[in-house]
């Protein structure tokens, strides 16, 4: 289980860390409160704040972390039954899983829908981001409608593949990993509580979290992770940045070198790539100055 605490050592901000979070840093926006950015009602009201935002944080200009190939390590290993992810920022697709391999509770920017009622178009990635880098609040091509990428906004249903495959994963788990999150939003916060009781939970993360009362988890509502108390038995916290976390637990494992690799490897193709795209950008500019040249001619 992972939130925005495993990618903010690629340049994207969490949620709620005083200061540097992003809801600490959206008075340029002048919204009514931090949160309206994501609600649904507000965005189909005022969309710009939002997609002003997402030209920011928008999918591709990151690079996944140590924690991300940390997962993709897990799964090449056999050993990833699945990575359940609050994050909208797709860096875990990047880092390799595929759609299998993921349950992206909180939704993503790697597909977009058409808001009409009776329309919900489907649009790209690539559709979206032209529209969002154009200064163009994104429009259905079929009803005018505005289009909203596949993330969930405060107002709206989880992904029902949530719902199914935490229902058929959880009883499985042999151990839990919990890195980066909170655990302060519902229902994704409740799903620790889903394993069984004699499961081992692993925290990683800049300090304890998932602490409730007992009578929270016997409803199925989060809570019921336990470090300290006399009753403790089998919830761990590693307190500290995620990436040192996930280097710590590959250096227990004998794969500290290994993971290194993979994150130096994969780091090299992206930047390699990106050149590339930038390379071909130039070409293209260059090719439409001279025939606008060409014309005046």
């Amino acid at each position: 289980m992972v939130g925005a605490g495993i990618s903010t050592s690629a340049g994207i901000p969490d949620f709620r860390s005083p200061g540097s979070g992003l809801y600490s840093n959206l008075q340029k926006y002048n919204l009514p409160y931090p949160e309206a950015i994501f609600q649904i009602g507000f965005f189909k009201e005022n969309p710009e704040p939002f997609f002003a935002l997402a030209r920011e944080l928008y999918p591709g200009q990151f690079k996944p972390t140590i924690c991300h190939y940390f997962i993709r390590l897990l799964k090449e290993k056999g050993l990833l039954l699945r990575c359940y992810s609050q994050n909208i920022d797709t860096l875990e697709r990047v880092a390799g899983l595929l759609s299998d391999d993921l349950v992206e509770a909180h939704g993503t920017f790697h597909t977009s829908h058409c808001v009409g009622t009776f329309c919900k178009a489907e649009y790209s990635l690539s559709w979206m981001k032209e529209k969002i880098f154009s200064d163009l609040i994104p429009k259905c091509e079929k009803c005018n409608n505005l289009v909203k990428p596949d993330i969930v906004f405060f107002g709206e249903s989880l992904p029902s593949r949530f719902f199914s495959t935490a229902k058929s994963d959880f009883p499985k788990v042999d151990l839990l990993i919990v890195m980066g999150t909170s655990l302060q939003v519902q229902p994704f916060a409740s799903l620790v509580s889903k394993v069984p009781i004699n499961t081992p939970r692993l925290l990683i993360n800049k300090e304890k979290t998932g602490e409730g009362e007992t009578f929270l988890s016997f409803l199925g509502l989060g809570g019921g992770m336990d470090f300290d108390s006399d009753k403790a038995y089998r919830d761990v916290a590693w307190l500290g940045n995620c990436d040192d976390g996930c280097l710590a637990l590959a250096e227990s494992l004998g794969w500290k070198a290994e993971l290194e690799e993979l994150v130096k490897k994969e780091h090299a193709a992206i930047d390699a790539a990106s050149q590339k795209s930038e390379k071909k950008t130039e070409q293209k500019e260059e090719t439409k100055t001279d025939q606008k040249e060409e014309k005046k001619e």
